[in-house]
């Protein structure tokens, strides 16, 4: 009678001395198992040697394998918490990013992103649902632009978050678009998902590669 291996993969913690444990006890278990197996063989057809050697070398790679990728683990978790040390000295700085901008009634400064054979072109703001609230012409510079916040017919937009792209055009004819550049306050930098973000006025996300300049508050 062969009794087959069950040895189970298992989740280990490198921080907690039970998982240590967890796995020594498997080990021990798998042992058992093998010797069992050995004792209750069919005398008639042996089990090859180089088959238990092979479970137990399978096993052991196994092991192995478990501990190291909770070493990469938990070394990606304390390269994470060094990355979030050096910015730390960001927040209440702006950065700059290509990203969404929080407006709060104060005049918004973008910074077009025009293609290199554009002759004209125009800013299209949208809300934080995707809906256009604005469309206006804008040279095809890189020169700031003042965004006031004024929507149809000249009232004020509400607070909140809106998008802004760039569309390029040549000859009347849209030839693409990309995202404007703004600046934003830095109130926080949070790890998520493996990713480092800051995080800015309006709960606006920006991964920290993103930036492309950082000033302090005038």
């Amino acid at each position: 009678m062969e009794i087959a291996q069950t040895a189970r993969p298992v989740t280990i913690d490198p921080v907690q001395p039970a998982a240590k444990t967890k796995i020594s006890s498997d080990f021990e278990t798998f042992l058992r198992m093998l010797t069992a197996q050995m004792k209750n063989q069919d005398p008639l057809n042996p089990v090859e040697s180089s088959d238990f050697a092979t479970q137990l070398a399978t096993f052991s790679g196994v092991e192995q394998a478990v501990l190291t990728n909770d070493l990469l683990k938990a070394l990606s978790a304390q390269m994470g918490v060094a990355g979030l040390a050096d910015l730390a000295g960001w927040v209440g700085k702006e950065v700059r990013a290509a990203s969404p901008a929080y407006f709060d009634g104060t005049p918004v400064t973008l910074y077009p992103n025009p293609m290199i054979l554009a002759d004209a072109g125009e800013i299209v703001v949208r809300d934080a649902s995707g809906m256009e609230v604005q469309r206006f012409a804008s040279p095809p510079t890189t020169d700031p632009v003042q965004w006031n916040g004024l929507g149809a017919g000249g009232f004020p937009l509400p607070p909140g978050v809106y998008d802004f792209v760039y569309v390029s055009k040549i000859d009347g004819q849209p030839m693409g678009e990309a995202a404007v550049d703004v600046y934003s306050r830095v109130t926080e930098v949070r790890s998520e998902g493996g990713q480092t973000n800051l995080i800015v006025k309006g709960g606006i996300a920006i991964p920290a590669g993103d930036v492309t300049a950082l000033r302090a508050l005038s």
